[in-house]
C-alpha cells in the first residue's frame, strides 16, 4: 500500500466514531525499517491562522482495521505535539 492511499482514508475513532482527521505523515522507525505509527495534523486556534498547527500521533498498536475507505483505531493512546517537533 503507498501513502498517498492511506492519505484519501478517513482516520474514525472505533468507540465514538469521531473523525479524527486525515494522515500527514508516518511515524517510522529508521533503524528497524518497522513503520511506528500514523501522525494526523490537528488545526490551531482560530483555523491554525493565529497558532501553531498541532499534530496527532496514533501508535501502530492503536490501529484496528485499515478498511476502504477508513481506518479504525482506538480512541486511547494517543499523543499531540505542536508541528515544530519531531519524532524520536
Amino acid at each position: 500500500m503507498k501513502i498517498s492511499e492511506l492519505q484519501v482514508k478517513d482516520v474514525i475513532a472505533m468507540e465514538t466514531g469521531e473523525r479524527l482527521g486525515y494522515i500527514t505523515d508516518l511515524d517510522i522507525d529508521s533503524q528497524r525499517g518497522q513503520l511506528k505509527g500514523l501522525v494526523l495534523k490537528l488545526k490551531g486556534k482560530a483555523m491554525g491562522m493565529f497558532g501553531k498547527d498541532e499534530e496527532l500521533v496514533i501508535p501502530w498498536s492503536q490501529i484496528v482495521n485499515i478498511g476502504a475507505d477508513v481506518i479504525l483505531v482506538k480512541k486511547s493512546g494517543y499523543s499531540s505535539r505542536s508541528g515544530d517537533q519531531k519524532i524520536e
